[in-house]
């Protein structure tokens, strides 16, 4: 009879645990935490699929076909596209007021918050108030109740008219003329100047103040530590300033609305891109030609950002990179 011999451990050996076995499957990770992320996550993948690339994905389509809110939208390619490119005047005018109206407001803006953060990053008494009242016309925004006031303020006989005619400078209301109109527009957004400017000042105290002695013992003035240490070091911020200044006035729609009521004039003065793609859909009822000017304003921003962001390589300097 044979018999199985255990070998034990000698006294004082610890002992080994057991080998483990290379041919067995490895236990299942668990996906209850995933799930919970999931259902938690479900709400904003529900808003983003109804709120967001839905009526993407509709207006896509919507931007070959014809229709007319009434009736069943019926296919015709790149019929849309192409009238507006060669039998739409208006659409050129607007693409023209539009062009002006971001070449003026968006270089003006970013130069008025720049320089009120300037101003505000000195260290004096009350500056936090200062700050605030800066700020708060941008928490207005461009709203209706603001416009109409903007509207009564540069029109004939309004006050901005009014204080010009005083010093000599007889323009006449401004939202009735058609050289003016659009400057209107513009002075509603550079009042709007407050979150540049809160941007900027973050900007501002990110700045190492070495940089600035270094400066100084070399002899740099104000001027040259300005354009020479405060300009270089600010050019990031000053890149996403750019970007989305010149996106929101791509889409700048509620002043030109009302102060032109609702019609772009006088003489399509100010019928920037956004308002006429509102006629064109709401007021004409060519829902197709305007999904179309929508798309082909995606496309123009997204163009527009692009090269900023491939010129930027040329102008925008980050701290700690090589030269």
């Amino acid at each position: 009879m044979s018999t199985t011999t255990t070998l034990r451990p000698a006294a004082g050996e610890a002992e080994q645990p057991p080998t483990a076995d290379p041919t067995a499957t490895p236990p299942r990770p668990r996906r209850r935490p995933q799930r919970s992320a999931y259902l938690f996550l479900l709400p904003w993948i529900l808003g983003a699929v109804l709120l967001t690339i839905g009526p993407m994905v509709t207006s896509l389509y919507l931007s070959f076909t014809d229709y007319d809110l009434f009736s069943s939208p019926s296919w015709v390619g790149f019929d849309n596209y192409q009238r507006l490119f060669t039998e739409d005047p208006r659409f050129w005018a607007s693409v023209r007021v539009t062009l002006t109206y971001v070449l003026v407001s968006v270089p003006l803006q970013l130069a008025i918050a720049l320089g009120v953060a300037l101003l505000l990053n000195r260290p004096r008494r009350g500056i936090g108030f200062y700050r605030s009242a800066l700020y708060a016309p941008s928490l207005l925004g461009a709203s209706i109740s603001l416009a109409l006031a903007w509207k009564a303020l540069f029109s004939t006989g309004g006050t901005v008219p009014n204080l010009l005619a005083s010093i000599g400078l007889d323009t006449g209301g401004w939202t009735d003329d058609p050289d003016l109109a659009i400057y209107a527009v513009v002075a509603l957004t550079l009042w709007q100047f407050g979150a540049p400017m809160v941007i900027f000042l973050a900007g501002l105290k990110q700045i190492p103040r070495d940089l600035y002695e270094a400066a100084a013992l070399d002899g740099a003035g104000k001027v040259r530590q300005f354009f020479s240490v405060t300009l270089p070091m600010l050019t990031p911020v000053l890149l996403f300033n750019l970007v989305l200044g010149i996106i929101h006035a791509f889409q700048s729609f509620t002043g030109p609305y009302v102060i032109s009521n609702g019609r772009g004039g006088p003489g399509d003065s100010t019928l920037v891109y956004t308002l006429y793609l509102y006629q064109r859909g709401f007021t004409d009822f060519r829902m197709g030609t305007a999904s179309a000017m929508a798309w082909l304003l995606l496309l123009a921003i997204a163009v527009v950002t692009a090269l900023l962001f491939a010129t930027s390589r040329r102008w925008v300097f980050y701290a700690g990179e090589e030269n």
